[in-house]
Order: structure tokens, then C-alpha cells, then sequence
């Protein structure tokens, strides 16, 4: 997966790739030259007291060691460029997918894991490609190359290599083995870690107020103590293969120079000679020394590319039409034909032959019970998922024909968990229409009951919002979305239960001021208060993810007993009536 992967990625940097491997390539002959050119000086040189020798030849190691550097500095240039390069990438291309992704492919990976994989994987695949770039050619040149050389200096010598090569490939061939389940886990460990420090950030507030900070601390120090463990577990075989190598070069040094003092000896062998051997000995060791840190990384570039890769060939079930319709006639009109929804793997499905038709000017109000499918209703019209049953039209086309840029303009949903982008108000409520000018958003903050708040806040539309709009009260990060779609001017309003934070005076004076800026459009309302749904045109009445009953509130107060029961569960008949 790992190679799959690279050599995909890596295919618009052929050129920048082959002068790397030139570069390379030189740099690592350069360094295998200079042994050979250090035992000519020895033996030609020093031997017999030969100074213009050792001079001129002194020079020509200057000037291939300045090739060498020069050589080696492109290189580590480009190798850095392109893997720079590749981690950008990928970056982009797992962000790109997870922005296609609708809210089940999203669920089915979790927030935290899609996090990591993004920043911490890509990470790990980007590190193996600067290595692979700066340290993995050179390597296997620069071995073969040493080899060669170390031949050319004397033959019955080299039969140590014989036995040190194979000995250091098996001993690092063992260790990789043993590192790579163990990879897996770090990371899945460290998905763990993000999740459950995401959970603990995220309702900080609940957790203060259910006085669980032991209980939390305790349930971080265990997923922390588990990635520590299996951390502590991969270290300790990294930490054994470098003993392990340089075991294995300092007994094979002893056998050369052992076996290399007899060949002086005897006759057989020049003292330049067995330097240069010694010297090819260590570029020989040091290649496999290379080879062993990529090694190393590599196990866990191979998990980290494969959760990328899972990311990167999961596709969205929220499919872009082909040939999408660009323009609509009226844009205003909703309809829902025997809709139904079923979540991957699950028993039931949420909703069940759903029918519902709302028309420009009217109010369409859905209201049920706790999990009869309200907000997977509204989520099918913006296509956050697709209906796994039936149909969904805007303006009398099928959702999955329209242009998603098209339905984006057509359909302003307001989420039933509100989202605030960091940044300022201005920024927030220009989300949707980045032209709107600061009168546009004051207008749609007036609407939505929010002027008064802003206005006080220092900067007013300059003031800054945090991430998430934590530095902001729940029914004002309400009113704040709700100004948000309103700056959109959409042909459709889709309310997910978007009033539940505010007082009784402020939802009056908000449907109020909505009624009379929305006239012409379309508008669907989520609630769980009557009081904010009897006034609609239409009361759809959920139950178990059918509708049961469809009407205005005094008809349906006469002959639908779901309704009934949840306005009695609220209001008195008195009221009610």
C-alpha cells in the first residue's frame, strides 16, 4: 500500500526524482572514490617519501570531495522539496475527500481518527520519503559500490563481507518484522488519545458539572498509559537493532585488520590497501546502517499509508450528479415523496414513506417525539445524506440532479448544534454570502434578535468569535446562525429545532420579525415547543419515522392523538385550545 500509494503521489515530480537519483548517484561515487585515491597517497606517496605526489594527488581529493559536497547538497535540496511537496499533497487530497464525505462516512471513521490520519499519518509518510530521498538511494549504491571497490583492493580479504552482509540483513529483516503490528497499534492508540481528549475539551462544561474530573483524569491516564506502553515496546526493539548492527561492524573491523595484518605479512597486501579496505568496510556498514533507519520508519509508514489510502478509497454516498441542472425554475417549492432512510448495518430505519410538500409563503412545521427521525428529515434536503428510499425534490428536480453549488444557494439550513467559525460576527454571517455589505448584516441581525448583543459587544461586528462560539451563550450562537442564513437569502429555510435555546419573549419576537422577512419563501420549522409550531401553515406529526398526521394545529388537536399527547404534555387544554 505504501508503494502504491508514493508512486501515485509522487508522479508529477519524475523530473525533480531523476535529478535527485543523478545527484545521488555522483555524490555516492565521489565518496567511493576517495578511499582508493587515500591509498594511492599512502602507498605511492608516503611509502616513498613522494611529496609532489602526495600533493598533486591531494588536490584531486579536494576537488572530489568538493563535488561530493556540492552533490550532496542538491540533493538533500530536492529531496526535501519533494517530500515537502508530497506531504502537502496528501494533505489536500485526504481533506478533499472528507469534505466530499456525508455525515455517515464521517461518522463510520469519527472525527478524532480523521484528524489523525490527516495531520499524524501524512506526517509519518512524508518523514520516509525525505529519508528514503536523502539516505535510501545512496544506500544500495553506495553498498554494491563498496563491495566493488573492496574487491578491486583484495579478494581473499573480501570474503569477511561474505559473512557480514547476510548476518546484518537478517538481523534487521527480524526486527522489522516484529515492528510493524506493533506501528499499528501507536496509532490506533493515538486515534484513542485524540478522541478521548476531544470528548474531555469538548463538554468540559459537563463534566465540571457532573464533578467527574477524577473520573475523566483517570479514563486520559489509561489511554495514555496504553499508547505509552505499546510506544515503550516499539522503542525497545528500535533500541535493540542498533546494538545488534554495531555488534556486527566492530567484530567484522577486528577480523580485517586480523586477517589484513597477515596479507601485509605475507606480501600480499599494501597498508594503502587495507586503509582503503577498512574505509570501504565502514561505507559498506554505513549503507546497511542507512538502509536499517528507513527500516525502521518504515513499518509504520506502511499503517500510516494504508489508514490514508482507507480514507483516499472510501466513497461518499452523497455522489455529485453527472450532468447537474444549473438553474431552477422555482426554486422555492420542496417536496419529499415516500422518503426513507436506513443507516448502514441498522435493524430499522429511521424514517418510512415520508410525503411531505411545502410551496413558497407557507410555514411547514415537523414536530414528534425524541429520535422519530425529525433532523435526518431537514438532513435530507441539503444532501448531508442521501434518502436510501424515494425521492427529495427543489424546484421540481430531484436533488441528486442539482448542482450542489445551486442547492447550496437554494437551501439555508440552521443546524440544530449551531456552528461558529473562528474569526469575527462579520466573518461568520458572510459564510454563505461574501459580498453582503455590513447593512445586510445588520439587517439580518435585527431579524434574528441578535443587534442588541452584538452592538454591545466590543468591535460589534469586529468582535472576535471563537472557535466553535464558546465565548458566546447557546442562544446567541442560535440567533447568530440564524443572522447567518438569513445574509444567504435562500429560496428554502430549513429551522432544525433552531429556537430551542431561547426565552419565550425572544422566540415570539423572532418568529415574529421571520414571518415578515421570509414571506416569499419557503420555510420548514423543527421544534419541540408548540408554541413554536401551532401558528404554521402545515404541522407534520412524526412518529417512529412515519408521519402520522398532517394539518393545522385545531385539526390536529381534533383528530391525531400523537399530537394531542405532546401538546397536552406541554400546555393545558386551556392553553392548547
Amino acid at each position: 500500500m505504501l508503494t502504491q500509494l508514493l508512486r501515485t503521489r509522487l508522479g508529477p515530480y519524475r523530473r525533480s526524482l531523476v535529478l535527485l537519483v543523478l545527484l545521488q548517484f555522483l555524490q555516492t561515487c565521489a565518496t567511493l572514490y576517495l578511499p582508493t585515491l587515500n591509498a594511492d597517497i599512502i602507498d605511492n606517496g608516503v611509502v616513498r617519501g613522494d611529496t609532489g605526489y602526495i600533493l598533486s594527488f591531494g588536490a584531486l581529493m579536494i576537488a572530489v570531495t568538493v563535488v561530493q559536497v556540492v552533490c550532496n547538497t542538491g540533493a538533500v535540496h530536492y529531496g526535501a522539496r519533494t517530500a515537502a511537496a508530497l506531504g502537502r499533497d496528501l494533505r489536500a487530497a485526504v481533506f478533499d475527500r472528507v469534505q466530499s464525505f456525508s455525515a455517515r462516512e464521517v461518522g463510520r471513521f469519527g472525527a478524532p481518527s480523521l484528524i489523525t490520519r490527516t495531520t499524524n499519518d501524512v506526517q509519518q509518510v512524508q518523514m520516509l520519503a525525505l529519508m528514503a530521498f536523502t539516505l535510501m538511494v545512496s544506500a544500495p549504491i553506495m553498498c554494491v559500490g563498496g563491495i566493488v571497490m573492496a574487491l578491486g583492493q583484495d579478494v581473499p580479504l573480501s570474503a569477511v563481507l561474505l559473512v557480514v552482509v547476510p548476518v546484518l540483513g537478517v538481523a534487521v529483516g527480524l526486527v522489522v518484522r516484529r515492528l510493524r503490528p506493533l506501528f499499528r497499534s501507536v496509532q490506533e492508540r493515538l486515534d484513542t488519545v485524540n478522541r478521548v481528549l476531544r470528548e474531555q475539551i469538548t463538554g468540559n462544561r459537563v463534566i465540571r458539572a457532573f464533578v467527574r474530573d477524577a473520573h475523566e483524569k483517570e479514563r486520559f491516564r489509561g489511554a495514555n498509559a496504553d499508547l505509552t506502553d505499546v510506544s515503550t515496546r516499539a522503542g525497545q526493539m528500535l533500541a535493540l537493532m542498533f546494538p545488534v548492527v554495531m555488534t556486527v561492524v566492530n567484530v567484522s573491523s577486528v577480523a580485517v585488520l586480523w586477517f589484513g595484518a597477515h596479507r601485509i605479512d605475507d606480501g600480499g597486501m599494501e597498508i594503502g590497501a587495507l586503509t582503503a579496505f577498512l574505509a570501504y568496510l565502514m561505507q559498506i556498514v554505513m549503507a546497511v546502517m542507512m538502509a536499517t533507519f528507513m527500516f525502521m520508519m518504515v513499518p509504520r509508514a506502511e499503517v500510516c499509508a494504508e489508514r490514508i489510502q482507507e480514507v483516499l478509497d472510501t466513497d461518499s454516498s452523497v455522489v455529485p450528479p453527472a450532468d447537474p441542472v444549473r438553474e431552477l425554475r422555482g426554486r422555492g417549492r420542496l417536496e419529499i415523496r415516500g422518503a426513507g432512510f436506513r443507516y448502514p448495518g441498522a435493524e430499522e430505519p429511521v424514517l418510512r414513506d415520508v410525503d411531505l410538500v411545502a410551496g413558497p409563503g407557507e410555514t411547514t412545521a415537523v414536530i414528534g417525539s425524541t429520535g422519530s427521525g425529525k433532523s435526518t428529515l431537514l438532513g435530507l434536503v441539503p444532501r448531508l445524506f442521501d434518502a436510501t428510499d424515494g425521492e427529495v425534490l427543489v424546484g421540481g428536480v430531484n436533488v441528486r440532479d442539482l448542482d450542489p453549488a445551486l442547492l447550496a444557494r437554494t437551501v439555508g439550513l440552521v443546524p440544530q448544534k449551531p456552528y461558529l467559525f473562528s474569526g469575527t460576527v462579520a466573518t461568520n454571517l458572510r459564510y454563505g454570502n461574501p459580498g453582503a455589505t455590513d447593512e445586510e448584516l445588520w439587517h439580518a441581525l435585527e431579524v434574528a434578535q441578535a443587534r442588541d448583543f452584538v452592538e454591545r459587544l466590543e468591535g460589534g461586528l469586529d468582535a472576535p468569535i471563537s472557535q466553535g462560539g464558546t465565548n458566546v451563550s447557546g442562544g446567541q450562537r442560535q440567533r447568530l446562525a440564524i443572522a447567518r442564513t438569513l445574509v444567504q437569502r435562500p429560496g428554502i429555510y430549513l429551522f432544525d429545532d433552531s429556537f430551542s435555546a431561547l426565552d419565550y419573549a425572544t422566540d415570539a419576537a423572532l418568529r415574529a420579525a421571520l414571518a415578515h422577512e421570509t414571506a416569499g419563501a419557503t420555510v420548514v420549522i423543527v421544534a419541540q415547543r408548540v408554541s413554536t409550531v401551532r401558528d404554521a401553515d402545515r404541522i407534520v406529526v412524526l412518529d417512529g419515522g412515519r408521519v402520522v398526521g398532517t394539518g393545522r394545529h385545531h385539526e390536529l388537536m381534533e383528530d391525531n392523538d400523537t399530537y394531542r399527547e405532546i401538546v397536552l404534555s406541554q400546555l393545558t387544554e386551556a392553553e392548547a385550545a
